[in-house]
């Protein structure tokens, strides 16, 4: 049996529930949205593996019989009460329903897709960044600071520079201009990532298990993301990647322990392949609904498939 958790809310839960259904395989949905009314989570410790049930209005699983979780926390967005309305209640009251459930998924013995603890590294952005070049990926030249006159010497040295944040919290990718300049005193207050402004085409690379997903995606904006809101387009296309950026790729998913992840890449003019950083929820509906990659597919055979012994069951010997 397959356990999802998340929302119906988020389109990308909603799409991982469709896909299942259509593959046939069998799961259940534990709705964050609405988590904890209508639910019950009853476990305890069993030896070294916790031991119990999680039960919706209509059913009850054991955890012993899940082959697969699939995990989309939602935080205080997205929540309903019962009735739909949107739920009102104390932050701090979801952040301790999903510490509960974080708890229990964190030492499940199946396969999670993925665990709280291997997305950890991208709350710091630099030991994540480490982490990927011990995988064989090249980063950028980077500078973290909150010093003006360290930046203006960093830009000196590498002409065309970017800006974001330095944790896991979603920041729009922006070229640092001469308004940017004058602002640089502010930075005192709080330090940020700085690195050198690679060109050429961004390579989304989804890897699901061993398999890997790479999209080439064309566009005039730095953050493609929000390529929309700077009036520019962008283009989507399934693409090749070397063998050894590719193996990199799933060495990196392997040691950040994320059977699902997102990767930014960006392949300059020259043939020279740098990595940003690993996404560990990626919402890889956007790629897919664009190329038409099977990356929900995948993820649904994964699920179903389970996976073997990993450093999170007991029973495994490294």
């Amino acid at each position: 049996m397959i356990l999802v958790c998340g929302g119906l809310a988020d389109p990308v839960t909603e799409l991982v529930c469709a896909r299942l259904d259509a593959c046939g395989h069998p799961y259940r949905l534990l709705d964050l949205g609405t988590y904890p009314a209508g639910f019950r989570i009853h476990w305890r410790w069993h030896g070294a593996r916790p031991s119990g049930y999680i039960a919706g209005p209509d059913w009850k699983v054991d955890l012993d019989e899940l082959t697969g979780v699939y995990v989309r926390y939602l935080g205080t967005e997205g929540r309903v009460r019962p009735d739909g309305v949107a739920d009102e209640s104390i932050p701090a009251l979801h952040a301790e329903y999903d510490a509960g459930v974080t708890a229990l998924l964190e030492h499940l013995p199946c396969l999670v897709v993925n665990r709280l603890g291997g997305g950890m590294s991208n709350h710091s952005k630099p030991y994540q960044a480490l982490m990927l070049q011990q995988c064989g990926l090249r980063t950028p030249p980077t500078l973290v600071t909150n010093d003006p006159a360290a930046v203006c010497a960093f830009q000196a040295t590498h002409g065309e520079i970017i800006y974001k944040s330095l944790s896991g919290v979603r920041s729009i990718v922006r070229q640092l201009g001469p308004d940017h300049v004058a602002r640089l005193p502010l930075l005192r207050h709080g330090p940020a990532q700085f690195q050198a402004f690679i060109p050429g085409d961004n390579v989304r690379v989804h890897t699901v298990g061993d398999r890997l997903f790479p999209t080439r995606v064309r566009s005039t904006a730095v953050d493609y993301r929000y390529a929309r809101r700077d009036g520019a387009e962008v283009d989507m296309a399934p693409a090749e990647l070397p063998p050894a950026v590719a193996e990199s790729c799933l060495r990196a998913s392997r040691a950040l322990d994320l059977p699902l992840a997102g990767i930014d890449l960006k392949v300059t003019p020259d043939d020279e392949w740098y990595c940003f950083e690993v996404n560990p929820s990626p919402g890889f509906l956007y790629y897919e609904r664009h190329t038409g990659q099977p990356i929900s597919l995948a993820l649904a055979d994964l699920l179903h498939e389970g996976a073997p012994a990993s450093r999170h069951d007991p029973a495994f010997v490294r």
